[in-house]
C-alpha cells in the first residue's frame, strides 16, 4: 500500500466522532466574519454599520488576486465593521452581524437535488469558484481560484483530492465523504474540467475502510477517478506529501509547487464546496467542524455557519469539561492553542480540539542528547535540532540556506524529541522570520513605481 517515502510518525488517532453523523448547529444570534480569512491580502469590506444584509450576500470583496471574496452567512444587520480579538487574543478587523431571520439571496439553490452536469468552461467554473469565495478548507485557506490559474508555461496533469484528514481527533472530511460523496465527486470532475485533465485521484487513508468503499462504488460509474488507499502515516496529507504517495513524484522545495509536477491537490471538504458553489451558486459560508476531545461530553461533527463563535459549538457538544488545560483551533498536531472562545469559525477551521490538563501539559525540556530522532521523522528531510539552535542564535543566513522554509510545520519533529524541547515553536518564529527577509529584499529588488 502506498504512502511518503520520508520521514513521518504515528500519533494516536483519537478519531471520537468518527461515526457521528452530521449535525446542524442552530443559526448563532450574533456572527463576527474575519477579513482575513485565508492566505494573502484580507478582503475589502463592502458593507457598514447599519446595513441589511441576506444570507450568502458578498460582504466583502477579495483585496487582490491573492484574497477571497467574504459572504454574510446570516441575514440581520451589520452592527460593527472593526478590530476584533480572534482566537490567539490578536485583534484583526471583523464583520459584526446580528441576526434577523434567515432570509436568503437571490441565486443561491438550497436544495438536495444532485446536479451531475456541467455546462460551464473551464474559466467560467473558475470565475464562479472565486466569486463563491471557495479556499482550502483543510487548514491552509489558500483561495482555490488561484490554485486552479494554471500558470503560463505549467501543465496540469491530475487532480488529487486530499481525504487523508490524518490529523489526529478531527473527522469532519470523513463525515463529508460519507455523506456528501455524490457531489464530491461531482466536484471532482468540475475541478478536472478546471485545469484540463483526464485523471483524479482520491487519497484516503486506510483507516477509514468506510469511506473507501463508498467513493469506490459512486466512481465506478465514472471515467478517470480513482480512489488510491493509504497506509496510515502522519503528516500524509501535507501536500508534498500526499504527492508523492499517489504519484510517486517529489515537489522540489520552494518556490516550486505541486504544478511543477503536474498535480493540482484539493480538500474533500473545499471540492464539497466547490460543487456547492459551481452547480448551486451557494458561497462558502459554512462549513463542517468537529468539536472534539476525550473530556467531551459528547463529541459531533457540525456544520456550522461562518462567525459562530467557538463557545457554542463547545456547547453543543456538552459544555466545557472542569479539567480542561487547552482549546486548540484544529487538532494536537498542527493546531493552535486559543486564548478567546468566544473567537468565529473560520472557513479554515475543521475542527476544536478540547484538551485535557494532563494531556495538555508540556514536559519541562532539558538539554538535546543528539539523538536524530528529529531528522528521522521529517517527511521533509530537515535538520530540526539545528534549525531551532540556529534560530536562538538568529543566525537567518544559516536557516536560510538550510532550507527552513520547505518546513511545512507538522510537528513530527517535536512530538518524537526525548528532551521535550519546543523545536516546533522556534523553527515557526525562524521561518518567518526568513519569509520576511525574502519578501523584503524582493520588494527592495522591484523596480521603482
Amino acid at each position: 500500500m502506498k504512502t511518503f517515502p520520508i520521514g513521518g510518525v504515528h500519533p494516536s488517532a483519537n478519531k471520537l466522532s468518527s461515526a457521528k453523523a452530521i449535525e446542524v448547529l442552530p443559526l448563532p444570534e450574533v456572527v463576527t466574519i474575519p477579513l482575513a480569512q485565508h492566505i494573502g491580502a484580507p478582503a475589502v469590506a463592502k458593507v457598514a454599520k447599519g446595513d441589511k444584509v441576506l444570507t450568502g450576500q458578498l460582504i466583502a470583496e477579495a483585496g487582490s488576486f491573492m484574497s477571497a471574496n467574504i459572504h454574510s452567512p446570516i441575514s440581520g444587520t451589520v452592527t460593527a465593521v472593526d478590530l476584533v480579538a480572534n482566537g490567539q487574543g490578536l485583534r484583526q478587523m471583523m464583520i459584526t452581524i446580528k441576526r434577523e431571520g434567515d432570509d436568503w439571496a437571490e441565486g443561491i439553490d438550497r436544495s438536495e437535488t444532485l446536479v451531475k452536469e456541467c455546462r460551464l468552461s473551464a474559466q467560467e467554473i473558475i470565475d464562479r469558484i472565486k466569486q463563491a469565495g471557495i479556499v482550502g478548507m483543510g487548514g491552509a485557506t489558500f483561495p482555490t481560484h488561484v490554485k486552479l490559474s494554471i500558470p503560463a508555461g505549467k501543465k496540469a496533469e491530475c487532480v488529487i483530492i486530499n481525504g487523508v484528514e490524518c490529523e489526529p481527533y478531527l473527522t469532519s472530511d470523513h463525515r463529508v465523504m460519507l455523506e456528501h460523496g455524490e457531489e464530491l465527486v461531482v466536484g471532482v470532475t468540475i475541478l478536472m474540467k478546471a485545469v484540463g485533465v483526464e485523471k483524479a485521484y482520491i487519497g484516503i487513508e486506510n483507516n477509514k475502510p468506510d469511506a473507501i468503499a463508498h467513493l469506490r462504488k459512486i466512481v465506478a460509474a465514472y471515467k478517470g477517478i480513482e480512489v488510491v488507499p493509504l497506509q496510515v502515516r502522519y503528516p500524509q496529507g501535507g501536500e508534498k506529501q500526499l504527492i508523492a504517495a499517489v504519484t510517486g513524484r517529489q515537489v522540489p522545495p520552494p518556490p516550486a509547487l505541486p504544478i511543477d509536477v503536474g498535480a493540482v491537490v484539493c480538500n474533500a471538504s473545499t471540492t464539497y464546496a466547490v460543487y456547492q458553489a459551481v452547480q448551486k451558486g451557494m458561497p462558502l459560508i459554512q462549513r463542517v467542524v468537529t468539536i472534539t476531545g476525550k473530556s467531551l461530553r459528547e463529541p459531533k461533527n457540525l456544520l456550522t455557519r461562518m462567525g459562530t463563535p467557538v463557545s457554542t459549538l463547545i456547547a453543543a457538544a456538552g459544555g466545557l469539561p472542569e479539567n480542561t488545560g487547552k482549546v486548540i483551533n484544529g487538532g494536537p498536531m498542527m493546531g493552535r492553542a486559543m486564548v478567546n472562545l468566544d473567537s468565529p469559525v473560520t472557513k479554515g477551521c475543521s475542527g476544536i480540539t478540547v484538551m485535557s490538563e494532563h494531556d495538555a501539559r508540556r514536559r519541562v525540556a532539558t538539554q538535546c542528547i543528539k539523538c536524530a530522532k528529529c531528522v528521522a521523522a521529517c517527511p521533509m528531510g530537515l535538520e530540526p535540532y539545528y534549525l531551532s539552535k540556529m534560530t536562538q542564535k538568529k543566525n537567518w543566513d544559516e536557516i536560510e540556506a538550510r532550507m527552513i522554509t520547505s518546513c511545512i510545520e507538522c510537528g513530527c519533529c517535536q512530538s518524537t524529541c526525548p528532551a521535550y524541547l519546543p523545536l516546533l515553536d522556534w523553527i515557526r518564529l525562524g521561518k518567518q522570520t526568513t519569509m520576511g527577509r525574502i519578501r523584503a529584499r524582493a520588494a527592495a529588488a522591484a523596480p521603482k513605481k
